[in-house]
């Protein structure tokens, strides 16, 4: 016999079909990459370009796929401008607006929480150094 205990608020992951939809879903915004885009595009719309100076270490490609996922959930949208050549621009759609609170939310948690998770790494990799 199961005995499970539920978490207030989490019941629908038991629902079928749930699961899977929710873990695909956070797949995606939860990604370094993701989040930093969000954030960057709750400021107001960016060109691609400007997007790729602005984001240290990631690639043509991998901004390319990042936006484009978050354009087919909805999330991001692409305005061409008819210039030569071709302007490329991002925002946020009022559905990313909504998640861009929880994210920075998120981003927030992190700053604050730092040190300690600093502190907390380095006390995990001295443990596992040693035999």
């Amino acid at each position: 016999m199961k005995s499970q205990s539920i978490i207030k608020g989490t019941e629908f992951f038991l629902v079928d079909g749930a699961c899977p939809f929710v873990r695909d879903v956070l797949t995606l915004v939860g990604d370094k990459w993701s989040v930093l885009v969000i954030v960057l595009l709750g400021g107001g719309a960016i060109r691609f370009n400007d997007l790729k100076r602005t984001i240290e270490g990631i690639s043509q490609r991998m901004l390319t796929r990042t936006l484009r996922g978050l354009e087919r959930d909805g999330l991001v949208m692409r305005s061409v401008h008819p210039t030569i050549p071709p302007s490329v621009e991002y925002a946020l759609t009022p559905l990313g607006r909504t998640l861009l609170k929880s994210v920075s939310e998120l981003a927030n948690w992190v700053r604050q929480s730092q040190s300690e998770i600093e502190q907390a790494r380095a006390l995990f990799d001295r443990r596992s150094i040693a035999p």
